[in-house]
Parts: C-alpha cells; structure tokens; sequence
C-alpha cells in the first residue's frame, strides 16, 4: 500500500506553501499518496497553480502583519488566543483533523498550527505527527513574549511550546544553510530547505544574458545591456510608497526586472504570482527579497547575491544575521517607511555593490543538481516515517 501522507502547509506567508507543493510532488512521484490542506483561501489559490488541490482547515489561526510585513505582536497574540481558547475554532479544527489523520501514515505540520502542536502532545495522535519549522522560526516562536511580559510567564510560554514540538514522533529542522542530513537526535533531523529544480531553459540561458526586448542570447563577459534582478515580495507586502521606492532604486542602478508579489497584483511592472519564478531567479545577476528561508536557499543553490529587504519580523532578522555570518554574498536594505528617497538610494547602492561581485557562470547547473538533491533527502526521511513501525521491525 502506498504510504499515505496528510501535508498541513500554514499560509502565512508562502514558503510553507512552496514547500509544500515541492514536496507533494515529489512525494507523489515516489509513490506517496499526499492530500495538503492549508489555512486560507489565498494559500489554497497559490497552490492550485501548482496543481495542488488543499481544502482550507479554516481561516481562524494566522500571524498578522501590516502592509509593509511588520509582524503585529499584539494582534498576533489576540488572534492566536481567540482561536485556541474559542470552542468553535481550535477544538472544531482538532475534530477536522481527526478524521483526516485516521488513514494517513504520518502528519506534516509546517509550521507551527497550534491545532497540530496540541495534538502532538495527545496519545494515539502524537505518534503521527511530524513538525517542520525553520531553525529561525522555533527561536523565533518560543522567545515569542521575551521582554514583553514577566519573566516568568515568558519562561512558561517558552517551555510549553519546546514541550509540544518534543512530544510529536518526529521533527525535521531545516535551514537555507544546512548541507545534508545530520544523525536524528531524538528523532530531530536537520535537513537543507528544499528548492525547487529550475527549468531546463533556466540553465541553459543561467550564464547568458537575453536582451528585454528576447535578442539572442549573449554570453556574460560580453554584456550590452542592462543587468536583470528577480524579485520577490511575499503578499504581505502591499504598501505603494515601498513598491514605488524600490523600482526607483532599480531604476537608478539601470537594471531590468521581473517583480512578482501578490500584495502588488494589478501595478505597472508588476504580476501577482510566477510559478517559474525560481526559473527567473536561476538566471538573473541579482535577487531581491525578504530574507525568508526559501528566497536565501535559491541565492544559496544557484550562486547569486541577494539584496535582502529587512522589515520588523524576528525570524527574518534572524536569517538576514545568518547570512551575514555564513558569508553569503548579500546586501540589506531595511524599510521603516519614513523615507523612501533614502530606501531607494540603498538599494541602488545593494544592487552595484553586488552586480560588481561577478558571477559564477558554473552555478545554475550546479544549483539545480543540488536542488534536487535536498528534495530527495526530504523525500527519503517523510517516506521512512510514513513507514510503519511494525514493517520497520520486521525488516
């Protein structure tokens, strides 16, 4: 019988949705029956457009955020508390979860729904349920309320939430910079962020660059024409004077760009969703993003610097600090919205600065073996814990 996989993708943003897409294919590939759900209409619509069918569990739990990605501490707070302590919201969840796990195998949570976290901790569940999260995030999630109330009560939080992720059966941590697969520690694997594969036409044109208006090809010593950036804005981003002070800066570093970000659907030089977009990104001279976990392991696989647009969100900054660390050839710009003449300015300087760092003409081939790679490795650990115990014994 195939392993049967039940995959809940949290849309608060969209790497967890990317990942889940990424992995249910591959899964299914490999033979795994995948049914993902996640937990907005948004997050559903993303992921039909990789052909992914997700029921939505319900809208109730999310993170909040203003238009710029700010994480909203105390509208979070309130949201999460509704939902866990409403009897028709997490409770009713549970009771939809409970059905769907009856013939699954193994249970993904990616990342962090507090309906699985509860569940994980519960006999007769938790020996099915599989946490996945950014090494990021867990820091980020369990220091949620360090500074901002007693010390006591943000111990306590801290502790419940190490507690719930430590009961599950299994938990994969992963990293844009982790390289392979470390020895379980209390069935705890650590794994690279799966990426995805780009198209055959992305490296084969990764060290070349194409005229705006499709001239041939060119190879990249002998450029006549304005480097190209890929960018990605996840759709928390909708605030205009951010938009419009970011395609200035471009402007002013006389590059072409492929910008795609819900929140900015409908503007000039802009589409809502690119399901190719790491195609874009394999081939471009620099990215720029959100420093999210996804956006650092494309820049990481396929050798290109990153211009990194900071905002208030602790797990970011945490993987901006990261990238610092490991060396990683980037650039942060931070937008706090009260001047954006000097934003635009920053990111003109980010993205000289890193057209000026040259590129490694080897790495879209190379990043696409690697890709892949990290996409087995997470294939083969889901599989084996969708294995049954007993099958694992009588082998």
């Amino acid at each position: 019988m195939a392993p049967r996989i039940l995959y809940l993708a949290t849309a608060d943003a969209r790497g967890h949705l990317m990942r889940a897409q990424l992995l249910a294919h591959a899964l299914t590939a490999a033979g795994a029956s995948v049914q993902v759900i996640t937990t907005s209409a948004e997050g559903r619509r993303f992921l039909a457009g990789f052909g992914i069918d997700a029921p939505v569990l319900s809208h109730h739990y999310a993170v909040q955020f203003d238009a710029v990605q700010n994480m909203l501490r105390r509208e979070t707070d309130q949201n999460v508390a509704r939902y866990v302590f409403y009897p028709k919201r997490m409770l009713r969840d549970i009771a939809r979860l409970r059905s769907s796990m009856r013939d699954a195998d193994v249970v993904v949570n990616d990342s962090f729904h507090p309906a699985l976290l509860t569940m994980g901790m519960l006999p007769g569940w938790r020996r099915k349920i599989v946490h996945v999260y950014g090494a990021s995030l867990r820091a980020a999630l369990e220091g949620n309320f360090q500074g901002r109330v007693v010390g006591w009560m943000a111990t306590l939080f801290s502790r419940v939430i190490a507690l719930q992720i430590a009961s599950a059966r299994a938990r994969i941590e992963h990293d844009f910079a982790y390289v392979a697969s470390e020895t379980p520690s209390r069935a705890t694997y650590r794994l690279p962020t799966p990426v995805a594969v780009a198209g055959d036409a992305a490296v084969a044109t990764g060290a070349q660059e194409q005229d705006p208006v499709g001239a041939q090809a060119t190879p990249s010593a002998v450029r006549h024409h304005a480097a190209g950036v890929a960018v990605y804005l996840n759709p928390h981003f909708r605030d205009p004077a951010l938009a419009d002070a970011l395609q200035a800066g471009l402007a002013a570093a006389h590059v072409t760009a492929h910008c795609v970000g819900e929140g900015y659907e409908g503007r000039p030089g802009w589409t809502g969703r690119d399901e190719r977009w790491v195609d874009h990104a394999a081939r471009s001279d620099v990215i720029v993003s959100a420093p999210g976990m996804a956006a650092l392991s494309i820049a990481l696989v396929y050798g290109k610097p990153i211009v990194l647009v900071l905002t208030d969100q602790p797990e970011q900054a945490a993987n901006a600090a990261r990238a610092t660390q490991l060396g990683l050839r980037h650039r942060v710009v931070v937008w706090r919205g009260a001047d954006p003449a000097s934003f635009s300015v920053q990111v003109a300087e980010a993205v000289r600065a890193l057209l000026e760092t040259g590129q490694d003409d080897s790495m879209p081939a190379a990043g696409s073996t690697l890709a892949q790679g990290r996409l087995d490795a997470w294939v083969e650990i889901l599989l084996g814990l969708a294995e049954p115990p007993e099958s694992k014994r009588a082998s």
